[in-house]
């Protein structure tokens, strides 16, 4: 896994660092066998970009999707993996009501 700071640019950059992080490896997208996703809690945009990009490549790449969110996430999603586990679709954990502007109409 890779960490960087994406600050207003998760959008922009989350595509790229996998690509970059696949390649290190000499890897591809077909080299995948499941997608593993922390849930939260966290930051509404980070977590809603986050997880729209790992459930878009588990729907589009036929792969398994899972999450957890303990300190220990990475290795609880690759139990469950193993386990051939598979949320479909996951769920952002905000852990308190996302503070969303409500609509003018």
């Amino acid at each position: 896994y890779e960490t960087w700071q994406a600050h207003r640019e998760l959008s922009d950059t989350i595509l790229k660092k996998i690509e970059e992080l696949l390649r290190s490896q000499n890897k591809t997208w077909q080299d995948l066998q499941g997608i593993a996703c922390f849930k939260g809690p966290g930051s509404f945009t980070g977590l809603r970009i986050g997880l729209t990009v790992g459930n878009a490549l588990a729907s589009e790449l036929k792969l398994p999707i899972v999450s957890a969110n303990s300190d220990f996430w990475q290795n609880e999603a690759i139990q469950k993996l193993l386990m051939k586990q598979d949320e479909k679709i996951v769920i952002p954990e905000y852990g308190r009501a996302p503070h969303i502007t409500q609509p003018k109409k």
